[in-house]
């Protein structure tokens, strides 16, 4: 069955490459991908596969049954792209002004599009049932995955596995981890409410641009001070607004910030943190304050059983030329919500070409990947399904 599904995969690969470009070249937005939900529905439909769509959102799921019961093993991938402006420079760019997919999300959905053709034509050769789960908003939370799950994307289900395409790592390369491989990813708004005036009289003011850079400094304490060090831990402020004339002291000013942590104890005491170090600062400067804190996505941990199965497979892929057990990663997927229901894995395949020297990241306006790296990621999905199922 491994030989037949990898060179099933290999004459599909043209076509992962034309799927992956097209939805490249028409991205949506999180809550808004329904051109994007609609083209995998139809691909589906068009192979004769049964499909559910609007699953909890956006979402969209396929079963595909083989030839006799089984256990039932779930794939997923998103499909969401990021508010970014395109500036690449290659055939497939964005055609949508400021959106794009940033990071990978078109890969994974045209990995499993064509893994989910190619597990269908040989369906007579492997028996329980697969599950292919297309979530929608996977970049903002609340996300697509949690409504998907309350919709019944995972009735049923005995394990998931799910893969993102890491542009910064070679292609070739697994990297998996067992239990948490990435934390838990919260945003924190703080709008500082001063009084404003003249700029040649600040005496006569409480100036929330001082208050709110003041702010800025001290809430990097929080890590480096009031966090045990041995407890991964990161708290960034993405956002710094007061829009004002040059000559105006501002009367407001808005951060907006993310905590990124794996102990619900350090998260707590973070969020708690923030609103002490708020209140201090603005009282020293006669402002007053708003603080909200906005729990995201929880940890991504995954099991072990299933972790070492995926590795096991993983080695038996010929394309993979390195296994490799990483460090817990600081950001933050609502792949989480999936483990919190069923057993799993989550990990990471590698997509750098080796012609780059210096890849851009994730969320960067000129990311982009090895396109190979999604045979890579189909081949090992595919088998692990497979084997999983006996």
């Amino acid at each position: 069955m491994k030989t037949l599904l990898f060179a099933k995969l290999h004459e599909y690969y043209n076509d992962m490459v034309a799927i992956r470009r097209h939805l490249h070249q028409h991205p949506e937005l999180s809550f808004q991908e329904y051109k994007t939900a609609a083209y995998i529905a139809d691909y589906y439909k068009q192979l004769g596969i049964p499909v559910r769509t609007n699953v909890g959102g956006n979402g969209v799921v396929a079963t595909i049954a083989g030839k006799k019961g089984g256990k039932t093993v779930a794939l997923r991938a998103d499909f969401d792209a990021l508010p970014i402006q395109d500036e690449k420079d290659v055939p497939y760019r964005s055609t949508v002004p400021g959106v794009m997919h940033a990071c990978g999300h078109d890969g994974h959905t045209a990995t499993l599009l064509v893994l989910a053709k190619a597990l269908h034509e040989l369906r007579d050769h492997w028996s329980g049932t697969i599950v292919c789960i297309h979530q929608h908003a996977e970049e903002y939370a609340p996300g697509g995955a949690k409504a998907m799950i309350e919709a019944g994307c995972l009735e049923g289900v005995d394990a998931i596995f799910g893969t993102h395409l890491w542009a910064t790592e070679p292609t070739g390369v697994i990297q998996y981890r067992t239990g948490p491989i990435m934390a838990a990813a919260d945003r924190f708004q703080i709008v500082v409410k001063g009084s404003g005036g003249h700029g040649a009289e600040p005496h006569k003011t409480k100036d929330a641009i001082v208050t709110a850079a003041q702010l800025v400094l001290h809430l990097q304490q929080i890590v480096s001070r009031r966090v045990n060090p041995l407890e991964p831990a990161v708290v960034s402020i993405g956002s710094f607004i007061s829009d004002n004339a040059f000559n105006v002291i501002a009367d407001r000013a808005t951060l907006v910030g993310t905590v990124r942590t794996f102990s619900e104890q350090v998260r707590n005491d973070i969020e708690r943190e923030i609103e002490q170090i708020v209140k201090g600062t603005c009282i020293a400067n006669h402002c007053t304050y708003k603080y909200s804190y906005t729990r995201g996505y929880p940890p991504v941990v995954n099991h072990e059983k299933e972790t070492a199965f995926l590795v096991s497979i993983a080695r038996e892929v010929e394309d993979v030329t390195h296994v490799v057990e990483i460090a817990p990663h600081m950001g933050g997927e609502d792949f989480a919500y999936y483990l919190q229901h069923v057993k799993g894995t989550f990990f990471f395949t590698g997509a750098k070409a080796e012609t780059t020297t210096n890849a851009y990241p994730h969320h960067h306006p000129k990311f982009d990947f090895d396109e190979r790296a999604m045979l890579i990621a189909a081949k090992t999905l595919g088998l692990a399904a497979i084997e999983y199922m006996k």
